[in-house]
């Protein structure tokens, strides 16, 4: 299976960061080591159905099933108790993360209404990057009818870059769509 993004990165990507950041061997270059996608539930913690649905559709938008988390202990004021689920998440790796960065950029951020790119400052010092997307339907493999309600949903892009700088300049390079400051 050749995946486009993973050739375009390797083919365009990676000479252009080593020119730019003026490194001697090509191991120094950043490259993506995983993809994180969590969902938080919040009061779908209690309802069972809805918990079904979030497992289908992050399964559907990924191409890989999520594992479900639980609370670690019980906090009265939110009404949780130790062992309930409160969200899931699934790490990508490999040829599935390529895949899904491709559609991710390439597809589901232009799809989001009034786009005008994500912002340049959720990194977090070490070069990796957080991005939040408020509803499910921006990705074309969740239909409307298929959902009960709208839900966000968070995509952590872990590089292996040591700078925000190097980790903005990987991501820019691959085409992620940053807005002007």
């Amino acid at each position: 299976m050749s995946n486009r993004f993973k050739d375009s990165y390797l083919k365009e990507t990676v000479p252009k960061l080593m020119e730019q950041f003026k490194y001697t061997n090509i191991h120094q270059v950043p490259k993506f080591d995983k993809v994180v996608i969590n969902r938080g539930l919040g009061e779908a913690a209690s309802n069972a159905k809805s918990l079904e649905g979030s497992l289908i559709e992050i399964a559907l938008i990924t191409g890989q099933k999520p594992v479900v988390t639980r609370a670690k202990k019980a906090i009265a004021g939110f009404k949780v108790r130790q062992g309930m689920p409160v969200g899931m998440m699934v790490t990508l790796r490999r040829d599935r993360m390529y895949a899904f960065l491709d559609r991710l950029i390439n597809f589901s951020l232009p799809r989001i209404r009034d786009f005008r790119g994500v912002s340049p400052k959720s990194f977090d010092g070490r070069g990796n990057y957080t991005l939040g997307v408020r509803e499910q339907l921006i990705f074309p493999e969740v239909s409307y009818d298929s959902i009960d309600q709208i839900r966000g949903l968070d995509i952590s892009i872990i590089t292996t870059a040591n700078t925000d700088e190097e980790g903005r300049a990987l991501l820019k390079a691959v085409g992620m769509p940053f807005r002007d400051q």
